[in-house]
């Protein structure tokens, strides 16, 4: 009777979300002809990507997060980072031994890697606070607490999707674009260079002036002599390019950092958050637009799983690879890794904290992927098959995963 208990108590959230996904896909019908044409989903992605995410990232955490409770929740940055890199790591896996084409492997890395952090425990740790009987005391107390520490996930959970997942789209999105570049200019070199003698002279004249290049960097020896220095610079320069250090400072990552200040420098908690702040307003409305992100990004949600529909037979063995890593492996390697830091003392005793860390290791992947892919104009379709697929799993696990957890924590 306990355990139907909490399993009411962890399904009411999950509906929530699921009725929120099936309106926007309901938009997204012909019918409707709302957010059934590409240009509306992509100008709703661009919204929630400049307006909506950083606005609720930002006045979550300036609201809930203060200096003493930074230092309470220290361990939660490293158990996100652990999900992302044990994800990665076992999407690596998929990609070998499922065969999953190149330009899908950066997609189902960062499906495996980056769980959807940000509106799902937003949604799901508040709401079973407000559930009649649940297990973790006042609602009032709970609600707050769950609040913070759902925002401080979703902030973190934000900068390493912009910083480690985005990346790793982009990398593999570029390497697409290279190959199909190097492709054309193959051809077409080929096609003008036998029948153009200028460009024959042109190509002769670089090659010589890199064998002038090349003997003056020879010493008598034969051996190139370049310094260590020269060295680092160059790998230093190459990483700096492959990594475009500009895009780990997307708007919501710019969002985080904003707020965890707010929050934890007292003087702009005093300007800006506590009751009667001469600047309250500026909160209020950064509030106000914040809201506006959740149902935001759950609706586009809905609406890409129109596309999923058409090509889900496509790929059944990929996502089945991901359901397995999200859904199975992850939460059972979650399980052990905050019992472990428990056992060690790592973990302040709140059962709430302890059920949110454990859901982080179970979270279907996150929604923030559709909008990186839009971004890219790449495996758009793809990942909306993922996302039908793995939401519509999300359904039942989650609500399967949230009921043991709580009853693991109590």
């Amino acid at each position: 009777m306990e355990f139907l208990k909490l399993f009411i108590v962890a399904l009411m959230p999950v509906l929530k979300v699921l009725l929120i996904t099936v309106l926007g896909t309901f938009l997204a019908l012909d019918r409707f002809d709302i957010l059934s044409r590409e240009t509306a989903r992509k100008n709703l992605n661009t919204i929630v990507f400049f307006v909506f995410a950083p606005a609720l990232v930002c006045g979550s955490l300036a609201e809930t997060v203060t200096s003493k409770s930074i230092v309470t929740l220290w361990f939660m940055p490293l158990n996100v980072l652990l999900t992302f890199i044990i994800g990665a790591a076992l999407g690596w896996l998929v990609v070998k031994l499922m065969r999953v084409p190149h330009h899908l492997q950066g997609l189902v890395l960062g499906c495996c890697a980056a769980g959807n952090l940000g509106n799902l425990p937003l949604i799901i740790v508040p709401a079973v606070c407000k559930q009649t009987g649940n297990p973790f005391g006042d609602a009032d107390i709970c609600h707050r607490n769950g609040l913070a520490y759902a925002s401080l996930s979703m902030a973190i959970g934000t900068i390493y999707i912009w910083s480690i997942v985005y990346n790793i789209v982009r990398i593999y999105s570029s390497k697409i674009s290279n190959e199909v570049k190097v492709d054309n200019s193959m051809f077409s070199s080929n096609s003008t260079l036998e029948n153009d003698p200028e460009n024959i002279s042109n190509d002769r004249s670089h090659n010589d002036h890199v064998k002038q290049f090349e003997i003056e960097c020879t010493n008598s020896n034969g051996h190139v002599k370049v310094s260590k220095k020269e060295k680092i610079m160059k790998q230093v320069k190459v990483l700096a390019e492959k990594m475009k250090l500009k895009a780990l400072f997307a708007p919501a990552t710019i969002g985080a950092l904003v707020g965890l200040l707010i929050g934890v420098v007292p003087i702009f908690r005093k300007m800006l958050i506590v009751n009667n702040a001469p600047l309250g307003v500026i909160q209020d409305s950064l509030v106000m637009v914040g809201d506006a992100g959740i149902p935001a990004m759950t609706l586009l949600v809905g609406a890409n799983l129109i596309k999923g529909l058409k090509g889900l037979g496509k790929q059944v063995p990929i996502v089945v690879g991901i359901i397995v890593v999200r859904f199975i492996i992850l939460p059972v390697i979650g399980i052990g890794i905050v019992k472990g830091a428990i056992h060690f003392g790592l973990i302040h005793p709140d059962p709430l904290y302890q059920f949110l860390l454990l859901l982080q290791f179970a979270l279907p992947p996150a929604v923030a992927l559709s909008t990186i892919t839009q971004l890219f104009g790449v495996s758009e379709g793809e990942c909306s098959v993922i996302m039908l697929a793995t939401y519509s799993c999300a359904a039942f696990s989650l609500t399967l995963w949230s009921t043991f957890f709580m009853w693991l924590v109590l």
